[in-house]
C-alpha cells in the first residue's frame, strides 16, 4: 500500500544531518590527540601546583589538617639563614655553570662538526655521558674524587699535595662544578644541529670576500647560531635552580652548607621532620617565581642579540 502523498512530502523533506566543516574535524582530531597530554598536565601538575599555592599559606606536617597562617610562611623566609644560603649556593652554581656549559658545549660541538674519519664514534662517545642517570653519573665522580681516588693520584704524580675535594668546604661547590661537565655532550649536540643548519653559500661567501676561519666564524656562524645559543640558556639556568641529584648523593649539602642547594633546602624542609610542608611549599613558590623571572628576562632581552636568518627578534 503506498503511503499518502503529503506523507511522503514530510519524509522527503526531513533535514540531512549537519555535517562538519573539514576545519572542525581537524580541530576534533588535534583535542583528541593531546587529551592525553592535557589530561595529565590538569592532575598532575596543575592541579598540584594550585593544592601547593594553597598550602603554602598554612601550617601542615602531613600529619595534622593544615592550619591557615597567612603569609607567615613568607615572612619566615626572610628571616631564614639557611634560605638565603641555599640561595647563595644556587646563584653562585649557576653563575659558574651556565657560561661554561653554553662555551663548552659549542666548543665540543665545532669538534664534532669537523670532517675526519671515525666522527660519528667520537660524537656518540662524547654524548653517551649525558644520557646516564644522575646516580650513576655522581657514584663515579665520587670515586674519582675520593681521597685514594683518581684525581688526587694525578696530583701527587705532579708533586702537588691531595685534595679533600668533597669534605673541604671550599672545593665541594668547585667539585660538583667539575661533575657537571659530564653532561657537556647534551648540549653540544644541540649546537651540532645548529651548527649543520648554517648555510654553506654564507661561508663560501665571506671566504671569497676574504675572512678567514675567526672572521667566518664570528661575523657568519655565530649570529646565525644565535637562536641554538637562546635555547641552550633558558635551558641552562632552569636546569641549575633545579640542582638536587649531584649534592644530595655526593654532599648532601655539605660540609657546613657549602653545597645546600635550593631544591635540596626544600626537600629537607618538606621530607624531613618536623615535615614543615606548608613552609616547603612557599620555598617551592618562590624558587618558581625567580625561575620564572630570569627567564622571562632573557627572553625579553632576546630582541637585542638572537638573530632569526638574518631578521633580529
Amino acid at each position: 500500500m503506498s503511503l499518502p502523498h503529503r506523507w511522503r512530502r514530510t519524509i522527503t523533506a526531513a533535514p540531512a544531518a549537519p555535517r562538519w566543516s573539514p576545519r572542525r574535524r581537524e580541530a576534533v582530531a588535534f583535542y583528541m590527540f593531546i587529551s592525553p597530554w592535557l589530561i595529565g598536565f590538569v592532575f598532575l601538575t596543575l592541579g598540584p601546583m594550585l593544592v601547593s599555592f594553597g598550602i603554602s599559606f598554612t601550617d601542615y606536617n602531613l600529619l595534622t589538617p593544615p592550619r591557615f597562617v597567612g603569609l607567615k610562611n613568607y615572612e619566615f623566609m626572610l628571616k631564614d639563614r639557611l634560605f638565603w644560603k641555599a640561595l647563595e649556593v644556587t646563584s653562585l652554581y649557576t653563575l659558574a655553570y651556565v657560561p661554561t656549559e653554553l662555551v663548552g658545549g659549542l666548543s665540543l660541538a665545532l669538534l664534532m662538526n669537523q670532517r675526519v674519519r671515525g666522527i660519528s664514534v667520537f660524537r656518540t662517545i662524547y654524548y653517551l655521558p649525558s644520557v646516564l642517570s644522575g646516580m650513576a653519573f655522581v657514584v663515579v665522580w665520587m670515586w674519582l674524587l675520593h681521597p685514594n681516588g683518581l684525581f688526587n693520584g694525578l696530583l701527587e704524580s705532579v708533586g702537588l699535595p691531595r685534595q679533600r675535594w668533597l669534605t673541604n668546604p671550599n672545593t665541594a661547590l668547585l667539585s660538583l662544578w667539575l661533575m657537571s661537565l659530564w653532561g657537556l655532550g647534551r648540549t653540544a649536540v644541540i649546537y651540532l644541529a645548529g651548527l649543520k643548519n648554517v648555510p654553506k653559500e654564507m661561508l663560501e661567501a665571506a671566504a671569497i670576500d676574504g675572512a678567514n676561519v675567526a672572521q667566518a666564524f664570528f661575523r657568519v656562524t655565530l649570529p646565525l647560531l644565535t637562536p641554538t645559543i637562546f635555547f641552550n640558556l633558558v635551558l641552562s639556568i632552569i636546569s641549575t635552580f633545579q640542582t638536587f641529584t649531584s649534592a644530595f648523593v655526593a654532599t648532601n649539602g655539605g660540609p657546613l652548607n657549602s653545597t645546600l642547594f635550593y631544591v635540596l633546602y626544600l626537600y629537607r624542609v618538606a621530607f624531613e621532620p618536623p615535615f614543615r610542608m606548608g613552609y616547603a611549599s612557599a620555598l617551592a613558590w618562590v624558587l618558581f617565581l625567580a625561575v620564572l623571572a630570569q627567564t622571562l628576562l632573557v627572553v625579553r632581552s632576546a630582541s637585542r642579540w638572537v638573530f632569526y636568518e638574518g631578521a633580529r627578534v
